[in-house]
């Protein structure tokens, strides 16, 4: 090949790695808020949790038949302050109502998350579970908090909201879902990864 050839070889090189990188660059930096849920339309992958407090391990068998709003949370993470009363509140305004809501601690030690909520409080109609070893957080895909599924009657996935959640979205995507609805993933901000992000 003679210079002329080499050099339009080299161009066509340096153009290529050029568009891979944007490609590279367009995939890897994006919010995986961005992307729906594989989750979504499935069967909610199966736990059987203790309390945070110990005691008797509760699956999401024994809530067979009902709708459950399963909230990844920890005390370190400020949008789950920040949205903590409005799930407390959504809790025991739906509890005679046929949902249950499933708090489960993230990425740190039980008695960090009941300090936590002996500060915030808890409702008396949600549950609180410990999670070791991250197992059924990594089962829903959680790559951030807060996170939080809805699971129908029949135990599909049907609802995701990815950062703080408030009252009336709480309570508006459990009303859709006893329409029949399947409300699908929402994006209401900002979620943490671990303690110091």
């Amino acid at each position: 090949m003679n210079g002329r050839g080499l050099r339009w070889a080299g161009y066509a090189i340096a153009m290529a790695a050029v568009a891979f990188a944007v490609v590279l660059a367009s995939r890897f930096g994006a919010d995986p808020g961005l992307v729906d849920s594989p989750l979504l339309g499935e069967p909610a992958p199966e736990f059987t949790l203790a309390p945070l407090e110990g005691g008797e391990a509760i699956s999401l068998a024994d809530l067979d038949g009902e709708i459950v709003v399963v909230n990844f949370f920890a005390s370190w993470c400020l949008e789950c302050r920040k949205e903590h009363e409005a799930l407390t509140a959504t809790a025991d305004a739906f509890a005679d109502r046929g949902v249950t809501f499933v708090h489960i601690g993230y990425q740190e030690s039980p008695p960090a998350s009941l300090d936590y909520l002996a500060v915030v409080g808890r409702s008396p109609a949600a549950v609180y579970l410990a999670d070791p070893g991250s197992r059924t957080a990594i089962a829903y895909g959680v790559f951030g908090i807060p996170e939080t599924f809805f699971i129908d009657e029949d135990g599909e996935v049907v609802g995701k909201i990815i950062g703080e959640s408030d009252a009336m979205t709480l309570g508006a995507t459990i009303d859709a879902i006893k329409r029949g609805e399947k409300p699908g993933q929402s994006v209401t901000g900002d979620t943490q990864q671990r303690p110091d992000a």
